[in-house]
């Protein structure tokens, strides 16, 4: 039997990130993957998707070439070929794994793995032994009864990124960060895409300024929206799919090719010997510490399988906090509510902290500041005036409750928000640290100025 210091059940951007990790503290570590190394992230979510969003992105440049004073003449997209480009980026990436797999000296024993008593892992009959375990396997598309997923004609966020042909219809149930993304997706190719989601509002985790604001950029690009509607039963008798959505109004029925069930996800905690080692489960988590330790000495999970938010970066520094501390280090638990939260349509979403009615909802007496990306320089440059920034600071003491954007690239700008509000930053600082002009980033400036009544460009 081999014998480890530590071996990581599952890798994807949780797994790796730990068993890299712990090979830099000088464990022998080995990975556990039943699929392709990089898990969802790499090979079916973060990651190539973006490549379809980007493909999407430069397509409708193309189209709207003349707002830029240039000329492209009919501009065409070849659906296989963007698929392709897509599979081509997650492959690249998931090679680059196996290689920093090789480089970091970490064992990858491919197959499925299933946990047992005694800190031990039998993979397809062979037992490996380890004195710490880490369970990071992960989730997957979440199925309601009324939408069972054929993977034809209703379809999950896997399928969606590989279809055989382009839909010329299609209903996305859900409006959580894969539904839009999906949904602008397809919309920006021709599809016509109608999203169905069961509460008030689009991306209901976002403030509802920023909800509203996708809203109003989706139906601008011809995407039909239904909120506070739910999909109560499917029809796949036909050529394609109808759809009964029960609505405030009343029922109706819509008539797509194609189904995207995007209403959540599904933790993989399910015949992986859990109950065999008697790990604590409570609804469809791992229950685990600050440090990730199960209720089993030796046994420890991260990422999607456990309470903490469903997210890849979130995984990475779990699985980093779990080895630094096996190994000893002084470390701090994990700040849950200092996590960035990004959404890759288009206008892009971005936020941290608490939204304005949570603020409010927890007692805090608040100065709000908004900056529209219409009165921002380079944004009317680039031709990208849709969105805003707004930020929330508790008036009292200037302490930075949170931030919310939407607009172009305002995923690759939340870090400031996040890095400010873990070094405790206040308003009057974010005013006096210069921002470069003119950049999207100024429009962060901005807006605490306008929370501070100093906005200079409104």
């Amino acid at each position: 039997m081999s014998k480890y210091d530590i071996i990581v059940l599952g890798s994807g951007p949780g797994g790796y990130v730990t068993a890299i990790r712990a090979s830099q503290l000088g464990f022998k570590t080995a990975i556990v993957e039943k699929e392709n190394l990089g898990g969802v992230c790499l090979n079916w979510g973060c990651i190539p998707t973006k490549a379809l969003l980007k493909s999407a992105q430069v397509f409708e440049y193309l189209k709207h070439a003349e707002d830029y004073g240039l000329k492209v003449k009919d501009a065409t997209h070849d659906f296989d070929a963007v698929i392709k480009r897509s599979r081509g980026v997650a492959d690249g990436m998931s090679k680059g794994i196996e290689f920093l797999m090789k480089k970091n000296k970490i064992d990858v024993i491919k197959g499925y793995g299933k946990l047992k008593p005694g800190k031990k892992i039998d993979v397809e009959g062979t037992e490996y032994s380890a004195d710490h375990i880490i369970i990071a396997t992960g989730a997957r598309s979440r199925e309601l009864p009324s939408l069972p997923q054929d993977g034809k004609k209703v379809i999950g966020y896997r399928e969606a990124m590989s279809l055989p042909k382009q839909p010329k219809k299609m209903i996305v149930v859900g409006s959580g960060a894969i539904g839009v993304e999906f949904a602008y997706f397809y919309n920006s190719i021709g599809t016509e895409v109608t999203i169905v989601e069961y509460l008030p509002n689009v991306v209901p985790v976002e403030d509802e300024e920023v909800s509203k604001q996708l809203e109003r950029s989706f139906k601008k690009s011809g995407v039909k929206i239904m909120t506070s509607a739910e999909v109560t039963s499917i029809d796949t008798s036909g050529d394609g799919v109808k759809a009964t959505v029960k609505t405030k109004k009343g029922e109706e029925i819509l008539e797509a090719d194609i189904i995207l069930s995007a209403v959540g996800i599904k933790t993989n905690i399910e015949n992986i010997g859990l109950e065999d080692v008697g790990i604590v489960v409570d609804r469809d988590k791992i229950l685990v510490n600050d440090f990730y330790q199960t209720n089993i000495p030796g046994y420890y999970a991260i990422g999607d399988v456990t309470p903490g938010q469903a997210l890849a970066h979130v995984a990475s520094a779990e699985g980093i906090l779990c080895v630094e501390k096996i190994a000893g280090q002084h470390v701090e638990p994990l700040d849950y509510g200092n996590i960035p939260g990004c959404t890759y349509c288009s206008p892009e979403i971005a936020s941290v902290g608490l939204t304005e009615k949570q603020a409010k909802e927890k007692g805090f007496d608040i100065k709000v500041g908004k900056f529209p990306f219409s009165a921002s320089g380079k944004a009317s440059a680039g031709g990208n005036k849709d969105g805003f920034v707004k930020v929330i600071f508790d008036a009292k003491y200037g302490e930075w409750l949170g931030c919310h954007m939407i607009g172009a690239g305002v995923t690759d700008m939340i870090a400031e928000a996040v890095l400010g509000r873990k070094l405790e930053t206040t308003g009057h600082e974010v005013l006096k640290a210069v921002h470069p002009h003119p950049t999207m980033s100024e429009a962060v400036m901005e807006a605490v100025a306008d929370a501070y009544d100093e906005v200079i460009h409104l």
